[in-house]
């Protein structure tokens, strides 16, 4: 029996909200992957992936897997047996990172940070004198991190250099091609605004000269993806799967919406949105964990108080507002909260709507 579920509002890390556009798009009929009408809809939506990540690389493309499946392609493509991979971690993701690097035989060398912390760009650099990778995250979902990963990119040397932007594209500004980014991977339930299922993935010139010629995975081999979408356009194409083409007109819509209303003002838009929200926690008497200069405007965490029950407030939220914010991870999953305003979301609305709720559990559950 389907469940007779009201909208919600997602501010959590994600799903966040979709765009109408989004929305609405969603809603189109069903067609072939192989029809021109979705082959034209695959090469826009390839062509304003370039635009959101900030390059001109061919080989940019929706990936028929969420961002996780975008950090196994990064890796599985990038790593084999014995290569060294330096991998910045300040939080669960670059936990992650460090986790994919091992299962694709690297040599892994954790740079390990404090949670809440940025990336020490020296120390990272240092870490090893000729690795064949360099990652980061650029936007640490688990810890409302946000990472300056443009020094790393233009003083990596001969190494290639992974980034994850799962919580920073089409929200924050992001330069693959002026911060020497090679690989880049996201998702697109967050910022962009669109329901999770793809991404967005972007890869250089030299890491696909480099690239491993045959890696373990099949399906996420980007020599075989890049002749299918990205650097294949119109009908020049090769088979590779069966495309999700219902999601791929929901991430053209959700793209279009925003290169609409322009990159620059939709980053200003999560910028204000961001630090009014901060600001208002504050006021509230909560502490941020994020370190400050360093706090996502996408993504902010925040201490739960002391003698709070963290899930009984979230429930509470959930069931007299309808309004969903996250816990955190790991060692701290009942003592943070991480309250995402993404796409549509982020938006003066949405801050105090969540201030006046958030206000209101803390004080009855």
């Amino acid at each position: 029996m389907a469940m007779n579920l009201t909208s919600r509002h997602l501010f959590g890390p994600g799903p966040g909200n979709c765009y109408p556009e989004v929305t609405a798009a969603l809603a189109h009929p069903v067609i072939g992957h192989l029809d021109p009408v979705f082959l034209e809809r695959l090469d826009n939506t390839c062509e304003g992936l370039r635009k959101v990540w900030g390059t001109a690389n061919a080989r940019t493309l929706p990936l028929s897997a969420t961002g996780s499946g975008g950090m196994e392609a990064a890796f599985v493509n990038t790593v084999e047996e014995g290569d060294v991979a330096v991998i910045a971690v300040n939080g669960l993701f670059g936990e992650r990172m460090c986790e994919v690097a091992r299962r694709c035989g690297a040599e892994v060398v954790r740079v390990d940070h404090p949670w809440g912390q940025p990336v020490d760009v020296e120390r990272v650099l240092e870490a090893h004198p000729h690795p064949k990778v360099i990652a980061a995250v650029h936007a640490e979902t688990s810890t409302g991190v946000l990472s300056d990963v443009a020094p790393l990119g233009r003083m990596k040397g001969d190494a290639l250099f992974i980034v994850d932007a799962v919580t920073s594209i089409g929200g924050l500004e992001l330069l693959a091609d002026d911060w020497g980014i090679d690989v880049g991977y996201a998702g697109t339930q967050k910022c962009l605004g669109v329901p999770p299922g793809l991404s967005p993935f972007t890869v250089s010139d030299r890491a696909f000269e480099r690239r491993v010629k045959d890696p373990r995975s099949w399906y996420l081999d980007i020599g075989l993806l890049g002749g299918y979408a990205g650097a294949a356009s119109g009908s020049g194409r090769t088979y590779h799967h069966t495309a999700p083409v219902t999601m791929i007109a929901g991430l053209e819509a959700g793209l279009d919406r925003i290169l609409n209303e322009g990159l620059e003002t939709v980053w200003a838009r999560h910028r204000a949105t961001g630090a009014a929200l901060q600001a208002g926690l504050q006021e509230l008497g909560l502490t941020l964990f994020a370190a400050e200069g360093h706090r996502l405007p996408s993504l902010t965490t925040v201490n739960v108080p002391d003698g709070v029950d963290s899930a009984a407030v979230r429930r509470y939220l959930l069931e007299n507002d309808s309004i969903e914010i996250g816990a955190g991870v790991g060692k701290f999953a009942s003592t943070l909260w991480r309250i995402g305003t993404m796409g549509p979301n982020a938006d003066k609305s949405t801050v105090t709507l969540v201030l006046g709720a958030l206000e209101e559990a803390i004080a009855k559950a």
